[in-house]
């Protein structure tokens, strides 16, 4: 995405809708009263979720203002994480684990089907406006690599086929429910591999 396109795309204002704020009072209840822009992170996460997925700078001068903090430093905690977007993704925004244990069973393939199937560039949504993808470090998936976070969902144990259908599903709006793609369930030992005493 162009740095005309992410300013072009910048609300001139923001603020929380009502339930966010009854959302961000509850969560300042956590904090004492001297420490409440510790809450600046759950802020953020507010904000972005409110903000279809990504963070605007309206919104860092928001929490900013309603933590009686500079605006600099809300800025360099968004800028820091890399869970805040900080230009619009797409409605479904794939992140692709290449860490090592990812990366050792097939990372790298699923980042060229993301190339061929969503655009070619990270974080540049795709025509449809459907989609957007990016490498990010350890999702903490790794038993069941390779894997890919799609919004707030994990997709595990992925091949190259499960990851098209997937992609495929993202681009026509109709996701596939996320679940380990060899039929595990959460980290346990694929039935084919163990199956009670049988093998045993």
């Amino acid at each position: 995405m162009s740095l005309k396109k992410v300013h072009d795309d910048q609300p001139k204002d923001f603020k929380f809708s009502d339930e966010n704020i009854k959302k961000a009072e509850e969560i300042l209840k956590i904090y004492p009263q001297k420490n409440k822009k510790s809450a600046v992170m759950p802020f953020l996460y507010l904000a972005q979720r409110q903000n279809n997925n990504w963070v605007p700078l309206a919104a860092m001068k928001y929490i900013a203002n309603y933590l009686s903090m500079p605006y600099i430093s809300v800025y360099e905690i968004a800028t820091f994480y890399t869970m805040y977007n900080l230009a619009p993704v797409g409605k479904h925004f794939v992140q692709v684990c290449t860490t090592t244990p990812c990366l050792i069973r097939g990372a790298d393939k699923i980042v060229k089907l993301c190339k061929e199937k969503i655009s070619p560039n990270e974080n540049e949504v795709s025509q449809n406006g459907n989609c957007s993808w990016m490498e990010v470090e350890c999702l903490g998936a790794c038993v069941n690599a390779p894997m890919i976070q799609i919004n707030d969902d994990y997709y595990e144990d992925l091949d190259e086929k499960s990851t098209i259908e997937i992609l495929d599903s993202l681009i026509k709006n109709k996701p596939l429910k996320p679940k380990s793609f060899r039929g595990r369930k959460s980290t346990a030992p694929e039935k084919r591999l163990y199956d009670g005493d049988k093998h045993a």
